[in-house]
Order: C-alpha cells, then structure tokens, then sequence
C-alpha cells in the first residue's frame, strides 16, 4: 500500500500544544493576562493595589513638602542678605543682672571701618543704630523699628527700592533728616491714595522727608523688614538716639565658602582693637547666616526622611496585601495551573507567570499613586498655599521600590503556584 504523501505546497501540520509551552509564555502574554486579571476584577484590583497607591503617593507627598519647606526656608535667610554676618556687642551685667546680647556698648562706627580695610574675606560692611520710635504722619501713627545705617545696607541686605531712591552717603555726613519707609510702614501711614515720596514724617521729634519706599520683602521669622524705616546712621546715634555707639554691624562675605575664614577674621580684628589678650572670649558674638541656613536645611532634612519612612510602611502593607490576592489566585486556579502543567508548561512559565502579574499590579498601583500624588502636590501649592516642589528623584525611586515590592511579596506566590502537582492541581474541585 502506497503512503499517501502530503502535497509540497500543503501549510505544516499544526504544533501540539505541549510545544507552544515549551518555548515559554512571553513576558508581554503574561502583562497582557495581568492585565485582563485587573480588569476582570476591578475592585478587588483596586482595593489590592490601595496600599501601593496610598503609599507611593505618600512618599511623593511629603518629599514635595519637605523639599518646599526646605527652599521656603532657604528664600527666608536670603531675604535677610547673602553671605551676612551680624556682629553684636556682648552683654553687660548691672550687678548680678545679665542685661543680654547686645547690651554691652562696645562696638563703634570704626570698628566696622576696620573689619572692611583689614579682612580679606570681606566685601562690605553696615554698622548699625536701631531702635523702636513713634512715626506720624498727620493723623496716622505707628510705632515701629528705626534703623540707622549707612547705604550699603540695602545691598546687603538685599532691600530693593519700589519707589523713589536711598539716601546717599553725603546724607549721612550731613546727618540729613531723610528716610526709605517700609511696606508695611506706607500702608500704615499713607494708605493706596496717597503718594509717600517728598512727604514729611514726624520721627519722634524730628521731621524726616521720606525719598524711598522699599519693595515688599515679607517678614523673615527673625525681621521685619517691611514694618521698618531707614535714616542715615549719623541722623540716628546723633538726632533721634543721642548715643556714640553702634548697635551691631552687617558684614558681607565675599562668598559662602569664606564664611568661616570670614568670621574669624572679624572676631580677630575686633579683638586687637578692644585689647582683648588672646585666647580670651571675644567681646561681641557673631551670627552666621551660613549656619542658619544649614541648620534649616538638616532639619527640613531629617522631617522630611522621617515622614518618607512612614510613608514607606505603606508600600509595604500594599506588597502584602498584594501576596494576599496572589495566594488567593493561586487557589482559585488551581485547575488551570494542572492543565497548563500537562501541556507542557515548565517551572519557571508558571513561575514567571505569577511573577510578571505580582509586578504588574505593583507598577499599575505605583503609576496611580504619581498621578495622584502629583495632583495631590499641585493641590497644595494651588488651593491650600503650602509650598511644596516636586522633583523627578522621588517619583522614580518610589516607582522602582513599587515593582520590588511586587517582586519580593509576589515570590512566594509564584513559587507555590509552580511548585504545584499537576495531578493534583486536576483534581482540584
């Protein structure tokens, strides 16, 4: 009997099943049955994946907040200048009484003089004379800070002009009755409807025409550089407080990496000209703007790592919430794991199977969770007024944390899942 041949031409006979298990299910087939797993089962997906979300969106959350918090703090100190020192006069007792800082009357105008000419480190200096005095204008009065220095203040201090001019240095030879106002001193005394340049204050007892408004600054958490106003240092110590010392002085850096060096220096020059022995403590204190702004920069820090660390438990409770639902699943498709054992499905397909939907659902959950922390951060910023400033770094860490909590939690699943008997698997009813 002849055998019947197929025709050349004839397709191939189609490949037993056990042969396409063989080569494995693909990583994008098992996404693809994770994926219509998710949908099938909608909010038990929702509700597995409620931890990741909440917890990726939480760690988004309070690193936005706490890198806001930190910059605000940062724009706050570089409100108050860029790379200041203040140097004050120590204390004085009265008997057994501490007076405090600042009340020992030690610094004069040629101290300040001296710190610029004999500091290397130093760009430029303010001495200051300030106190509290009662300003009219007509029938509007305030009391407020008045502040004696000489025009390099406002560059130090970083104190821009709205309206008008500072005053020059040949108002403060003359010790001339000018003065800059604040914002908050205009509003007080002057109101929107009237114009505050050429008009005359009344400063204690004395009448000072105003010649510069300062542009708003906000207050400082340490000044209030709008509730304020600016005359000229000799109009000050001579005119309004009748004293022969200086308050303090506002010294610049010539940058931040010489603040250090700077302090030093200053600390040092001062204390050859209060004839101060050495090693002995020096007569003034000096408070450095540098670290000021390192310590709020530790603390927003240390805030920061500890609510990203309890932000972080949950996406660990998502992960075993996750094994929960895997381990389930593994139960109710028992009998599939069997059929696909006896036609040909290997360890590592079932395995990898369970494995790829375990991750599935952790980068489905951690890519809900940036969405909703990102809207949850431009909610914030927008409708409650909180600063916060999103980066990528955290949004890419918690999404990679995301997918190795589905590896880790979806281990053990996917590993009972394999390690099922096929025969038994069968006869599960």
């Amino acid at each position: 009997m002849t055998a019947i041949e197929r025709p050349p031409h004839a397709p191939p006979a189609a490949a037993p099943h056990h042969r396409r298990y063989r080569r494995g299910m693909s990583v994008f087939e098992a996404v693809m049955v994770a994926l219509q797993g998710l949908i099938a089962n909608k909010l038990r997906s929702v509700l597995t994946m409620l931890g990741i979300i909440i917890g990726v969106a939480s760690v988004i959350l309070t690193v936005a907040l706490g890198s806001g918090a930190s910059q605000q703090s940062q724009e706050i100190i570089r409100k108050m200048g860029t790379n200041v020192l203040t140097a004050f006069p120590n204390w004085q007792r009265t008997g057994v009484v501490n007076n405090g800082l600042g009340s020992a009357n030690t610094l004069k105008e040629e101290d300040a003089q001296a710190v610029l000419e004999e500091c290397r480190d130093i760009a430029a200096v303010a001495p200051e004379c300030s106190g509290r005095a009662q300003v009219k204008y007509k029938q509007q009065n305030t009391s407020t800070n008045v502040v004696g220095c000489t025009p390099d203040e406002f560059d130090i201090r970083n104190v821009a002009m709205a309206k008008g001019h500072i005053f020059t240095k040949a108002d403060n030879a003359h010790r001339a009755r000018v003065c800059v106002i604040g914002d908050q001193v205009r509003d007080t005394l002057f109101g929107d409807n009237v114009e505050p340049l050429g008009k005359i204050l009344k400063v204690k007892k004395d009448n000072f025409e105003v010649v510069g408004v300062a542009a708003y600054k906000g207050s400082t958490g340490f000044r209030n550089m709008d509730d304020q106003i600016w005359v000229p240092l000799t109009t000050a110590m001579h005119r309004l407080f009748g004293q022969t010392y200086i308050n303090s002085i506002s010294i610049q850096a010539k940058n931040e990496n010489v603040m250090e060096d700077a302090q030093r220096e200053v600390e040092q020059v001062i204390g050859r000209r209060h004839h101060q022995p050495p090693g002995q403590d020096p007569d003034i204190r000096i408070f450095n703007q540098q670290d000021l702004a390192d310590t709020a920069k530790q603390q927003s820090a240390m805030m920061t790592m500890l609510l990203t660390g309890v932000a972080t438990v949950s996406l660990l409770v998502g992960g075993i919430g996750i094994m929960n639902i895997m381990l389930v699943s593994v139960t109710e498709r028992t009998r599939e794991i069997g059929i696909r054992k006896a036609i040909g499905a290997r360890f590592k397909d079932i395995l990898n199977q369970f494995l790829i939907e375990s991750v599935t659902m952790s980068l489905v959950g951690g890519a809900l969770g940036i969405l909703l922390g990102t809207l949850g951060s431009l909610a914030l910023t927008n409708f409650v007024h909180w600063p916060t400033l999103l980066t990528i770094e955290p949004v890419v860490i918690s999404f990679i944390f995301a997918a190795l909590v589905g590896i880790f939690f979806g281990i053990y699943p996917a590993l009972k899942a394999a390690k099922l008997d096929p025969i038994e698997a069968l006869r599960y009813e």
